[in-house]
């Protein structure tokens, strides 16, 4: 097997990323009735939207209490990502550890050049190493595709919706004339975050998919995937609640999702089942 190019994933990203487009310009258009200023409105956006790009991955980093990490602190985790790096034939990206109970991982980054790989204590605990240089390989599956680029724009616009909701609301009730521009701009920060969200998902469990299917083809190893799979989410069942909160931010870019009493309709990824089953009909192809 080998890590190419996904068609799929890649016509996936292209509509994603031009509704995400088409969703922020109607955004902006119908916010500006919020200030009664569209350039003002645009400037608004535009300059908040820049920021959350260049600096979302940091703060994804940050609220995850993960810290980058040299290869004197961790040289085994580093060797693994650099053997793996040579394997998939791409630059080795940065290494950062996040001291938690949750045993997780994810990538994140506005490019494959500030592409980080995070990894958790836990994660390091309970899995051996077979299996964590197949959650590895997945994270540098997610790098080489280029998908968490979209995963971070479609974050930006629901961070900025969200911020929309939160402050509309809390200005809106004190002002006693003339809000329906805010009401307006509320219900249309809403309708921009679901929008936001149901494209993230829609991405996001075919990305789990084809990452799961390029950490293959970097380790030739299905089952080792499977197994850190089934391992990553029983675990979840033991994590202490205010460690799963702090996760929640992350929870998207994960390689396996923290539970919650949300329904599996909307859940940013594709069930542990269903994955472990198609790792075992790759299992057999390869047999074949």
């Amino acid at each position: 097997m080998e890590l190419g190019k996904n068609r799929g994933l890649q016509i996936r990203m292209m509509i994603v990323m031009i509704l995400l487009a088409s969703l922020t310009i109607g955004f902006g258009a119908i916010i500006g009735l919020y200030f009664q200023n569209l350039i003002f409105t645009v400037i608004f956006v535009t300059i908040l939207t820049i920021v959350q790009f260049l600096y979302s991955h940091k703060i994804a980093l940050k609220s995850f209490g993960a810290k980058k990490v040299n290869e004197n602190e961790y040289p085994e985790l580093h060797r693994m990502v650099t053997r793996l790096s040579q394997q998939a034939d791409m630059k080795k990206p940065t290494i950062a550890v996040a001291e938690t109970s949750i045993a997780n991982a994810f990538a994140t980054g506005r490019s494959t050049s500030t592409a980080t790989v995070c990894v958790t204590t836990s994660l390091m605990e309970v899995l051996n190493d077979e299996e964590l240089e197949a959650v590895l390989a997945h994270e540098l599956a997610h790098i080489k595709n280029k998908d968490m680029i979209v995963m971070t724009a479609a974050g930006v616009i629901a961070a900025i919706t969200g911020m929309i909701i939160r402050y509309g609301v809390y200005f809106g009730g004190g002002r006693n004339n003339n809000n329906a521009p805010i009401v307006v701009a509320i219900l249309v920060a809403i309708l921009t975050y679901i929008g936001s969200y149901l494209l993230m998902m829609a991405l996001s469990r075919y990305r789990e998919y084809s990452a799961d299917r390029g950490a293959v083809s970097i380790t030739g190893n299905p089952m080792a995937l499977a197994s850190a799979l089934q391992t990553i989410s029983g675990s979840m069942d033991s994590v202490p609640k205010e460690d799963l909160r702090d996760a929640q931010g992350v929870n998207a870019l994960m390689i396996s999702p923290v539970k919650s009493k949300l329904s599996s309709l909307l859940s940013t990824h594709p069930s542990t089942d269903k994955r472990i089953n198609k790792l075992k009909q790759m299992t057999k192809e390869m047999e074949q």
